[in-house]
C-alpha cells in the first residue's frame, strides 16, 4: 500500500504509516500534475491546499481511500468519490480547540485595537489617547453554528464573562449559561458574531443579515471563505455598521482582495486555525490510525 501526502503529516502521524508497514510519499502537485501521479496511488492524503475533485479521482485507478486532515471536506468532490466505492476520511474534532482559540483571539485584537497599535508602534508612534478599546465581558456572543468548534467558544467566551447565544439547525442545547435563538435573534442581539459553518454555495452573511445586526457589531469568520459576503462586509465597515473584523478564511486563498484585508478595522489571518503544535499532532495521529484501518 502507498500514500500520497500532498500538504504535510506530523511526525506521528508518519510514524504511525511506518509501523503500519504503508509507504507514503510527501510531494505537493499541483492540479495539472496531480491527475498525472495518482495513478500509483492507493491513497491520497490532503489538507487545506490540495483539491480533489473528479478528474483526480477518476485519474486514481488504484485509490482505495481519500483522506483529510481537518474537518471540513469541500475541498474533495466527496459525493463522486462515495459514488465510486471510496471512502472519504477526515478529523472533525481534532483541531477544534485551536479554531476556537483563534476566534477568540481575533475578538481581542479588534477589541483592544492591538493590530493598529502594533502597526503604528513599529512606525515610532505613541498613540497612546486613539486606542480606547472595549471589554469583552458582559457582551453578547452570537455563534451561527453550534458543534464542536462553536460549542469550545461558547465555553471560553463564557469563562471571560461574556453572555452567549448561538443558532444551529441540529444543536438544540448549548447548555444551562447559553442560549440557543433562531438566527435573526442572534444577529440582532449580538455584540460579537462568530461563524463556525461548513462552506456554502451561497454566503451566509450578506447585507441583508448585516442590516439586522447591532451598529458597531464585529463579526468573526474562522471558519470557511464565502460564508461570509467579502463586498457587503467591506461596505458596512466603510460605513460603520460594522466596528472591525476577524477574518482567518477568504473566498480566494491567497486573498488578493487588498480593500478588505488592509481596512484598518479588520484583523486577519491566513488561514491559520488549524495551526498549532497541538493540532497538527492531533490531526496527524487521528489521520494516520484512520488511513490504516481502512487500509489493512
Amino acid at each position: 500500500m502507498k500514500v500520497l501526502i500532498t500538504d504535510g503529516l506530523s511526525a506521528q502521524g508518519q510514524a504511525i504509516l511506518k509501523e503500519a508497514g504503508i509507504e507514503f510519499d510527501i510531494h505537493f502537485y499541483e492540479p495539472e500534475d496531480l491527475v498525472k501521479a495518482i495513478a500509483d496511488y492507493d491513497c491520497v492524503l490532503v489538507r487545506s491546499a490540495t483539491k480533489i475533485p473528479k478528474e483526480v479521482i477518476d485519474a486514481g485507478k488504484k485509490l482505495k481511500v481519500i483522506a483529510r486532515g481537518g474537518a471540513g471536506i469541500d475541498n474533495i468532490d466527496h459525493e463522486y468519490a462515495r459514488s465510486k466505492g471510496i471512502p472519504v476520511l477526515n478529523t472533525p474534532a481534532a483541531n477544534s480547540a485551536s479554531v476556537a482559540e483563534l476566534a477568540i483571539a481575533h475578538m481581542f485584537v479588534l477589541a483592544r485595537f492591538i493590530h493598529q497599535a502594533n502597526l503604528t508602534m513599529r512606525e515610532g508612534k505613541w498613540e497612546k489617547k486613539k486606542y480606547k478599546g472595549i471589554e469583552l465581558a458582559g457582551k453578547t456572543l452570537g455563534l451561527i453554528g453550534c458543534g464542536k468548534i462553536g460549542r469550545l467558544t461558547a465555553e471560553k467566551a463564557l469563562g471571560l464573562g461574556m453572555k452567549v447565544v448561538g443558532c444551529d439547525p441540529v444543536v438544540k442545547d448549548l447548555g444551562e449559561k447559553a442560549q440557543i435563538l433562531d438566527f435573526d435573534e442572534v444577529l440582532r442581539e449580538s455584540d460579537f458574531i462568530s461563524l463556525h459553518v461548513p462552506k456554502m454555495k451561497e454566503a451566509l452573511i450578506g447585507k441583508n443579515e448585516i442590516a439586522k445586526m447591532k451598529d458597531g457589531v464585529y463579526i468573526i469568520n474562522c471558519a470557511r471563505g464565502g460564508v461570509v459576503d467579502e463586498a457587503a462586509l467591506l461596505d458596512a465597515l466603510n460605513s460603520g455598521k460594522v466596528a472591525g473584523a476577524g477574518l482567518d478564511v477568504f473566498v480566494n486563498e491567497p486573498t488578493d482582495n487588498m480593500a478588505l484585508i488592509s481596512h484598518p478595522n479588520v484583523s486577519v489571518t491566513p488561514h491559520i486555525g488549524a495551526s498549532t503544535v497541538e493540532a497538527q499532532d492531533r490531526v496527524g495521529v487521528e489521520i494516520a490510525e484512520k488511513i490504516v484501518a481502512t487500509l489493512k
